[in-house]
């Protein structure tokens, strides 16, 4: 940890929230937008819970986003409503709406029936009030409260008409320590049922993609592309709401697999990180960006970039000029800087030497390192101690840009193996014939 960071700081170095649990924040301001579609009794049972909420009145507003009900949903005074018309499932659209609406720096999102304990607004906004990208998700417990009066508290009727809470998601609480060690999949464990993060941060990654239009995958979407922005991944436990029913893998019904496989399938177009991209596809946006040096031959320009995307077929490559290559050029994975200008990839790597990478695997764990928060860049030298290149995540470049510094920076030096610099003039044939060595490829 930089020793330029302290606690009273709004950030903390890679997802360590834990260094500000000491801390308690004067109250926010807090939004709390609670997206409903004809649900009236669960969203009165709702609201009176939030009536009780111990977080100052003062300091909380409530907003009812409504997916155009057939009913106008009936709020009481001092809830604001917004609302949208009926064009089929757009929770997202719903959220972004009432986020507009929204006049708290932290927002807190709920669904009509998912009702909170008196503590759960207080709990999951101390975080986002501390360090403007956490993003904190609280726990969702599952009870039968079909028949509950709105004023029976949830916290003492729950526990009797408890429902099995999701065994995977439980477990990846535990093993994540409640998302302290978070990496670029843990979106997967980001519910916006029961999610809370600053408005300020809302309002920079641009709010949920609407283009999701059928149950589930909007706040994955959005959880990843605030991980990839610098977001602080935090679950919180004791910030408790109610569902009213079972998980979704636990109810009848609805053909499961087909609405599970719209949401992957739209998910795989929008996350490129591997286990959750297509595996053999090329992604619309490239997870792993290779920038080579300028002022190479046609022949140490055709092995490098080769060698990349042999090692990295899913790659992209950026030149700083036209390819000299007429293979190169051909080849859509291979772009001119000018034409790259809007790649925004989870990985940059910056080569100063051009390589030639005959063993892939070293340098692949050493990218795989950059997958949770912990290690933010890497410098690659050869055995002799010189420069090869430097990679940094899409993360840490976001928040250096963020901060303005790099004190949060956690970059590490890596003497690479299984890639060597090129000669001006590499032997092509050995290259393409798998015979060559570094004598027939490497520079002196």
């Amino acid at each position: 940890m930089s020793g330029e960071w302290n606690d009273r700081m709004p950030w903390v170095p890679g997802n360590r929230w834990d260094l500000v649990a000491h801390r308690e924040p004067e109250p926010p301001r807090v939004s709390v937008i609670v997206t409903h579609y004809d649900q009236p009794a669960e969203l009165a049972r709702t609201l009176a819970a939030l009536r009780q909420q111990d977080h100052p009145a003062d300091r909380l507003e409530v907003i009812v986003a409504d997916d155009g009900s057939p009913q106008k949903p009936d709020v009481p005074a001092g809830v604001r409503l917004v609302r949208q018309e009926d064009r089929g499932f757009r929770a997202a659209a719903a959220r972004n709406l009432g986020a507009a609406a929204a006049t708290g720096d932290v927002l807190c999102f709920l669904d009509a029936d998912t009702t909170p304990e008196p503590a759960y607004v207080r709990r999951i906004s101390r975080l986002p009030a501390l360090l403007p990208e956490a993003v904190t998700v609280g726990r969702r417990r599952h009870a039968d409260l079909n028949d509950m009066d709105a004023a029976v508290p949830v916290a003492e009727a729950g526990p009797a008409r408890e429902l099995p809470e999701p065994a995977w998601l439980r477990d990846a609480y535990v093993r994540s320590d409640n998302l302290l060690r978070a990496d670029d999949r843990s979106y997967r464990y980001v519910i916006s049922a029961v999610m809370a993060c600053s408005s300020a941060f809302f309002r920079e990654l641009g709010g949920f993609d609407e283009e999701f239009a059928s149950y589930g995958g909007e706040d994955w979407e959005w959880a990843h592309r605030a991980w990839q922005a610098g977001a602080v991944l935090a679950h919180v436990p004791d910030a408790v709401a109610w569902h009213d029913g079972p998980d979704w893998a636990g109810r009848s019904g609805d053909d499961r697999a087909r609405e599970g496989n719209r949401q992957t399938l739209l998910l795989a177009s929008k996350i490129p990180v591997p286990g959750s991209a297509g595996r053999g596809l090329l992604p619309a946006a490239p997870d792993l960006v290779v920038e080579v040096p300028a002022g190479l031959s046609a022949s140490a320009e055709f092995v490098c970039v080769d060698s990349i995307l042999a090692a990295f077929p899913l790659a992209a490559v950026v030149l700083p000029t036209e390819a000299r290559s007429p293979l190169v050029r051909a080849d859509p994975r291979v772009r001119v800087a000018t034409d790259a200008e809007g790649l925004d990839a989870r990985l940059t790597l910056r080569l100063e030497r051009p390589l030639v990478i005959q063993d892939a695997a070293p340098l692949s764990t050493a990218l795989a390192s950059l997958s949770d928060a912990d290690v933010d860049a890497l410098r690659l030298i050869d055995q002799a101690a010189s420069p090869l290149g430097r990679v940094m995540s899409r993360r840490a470049r976001h928040r250096r840009e963020r901060w303005g510094t790099t004190a949060g920076i956690a970059e590490s030096t890596l003497t690479l193996s299984g890639a060597y610099v090129l000669r001006d003039e590499p032997h092509v044939e050995a290259w393409v014939g798998g015979w060559g060595g570094p004598d027939r490829l490497a520079a002196s």
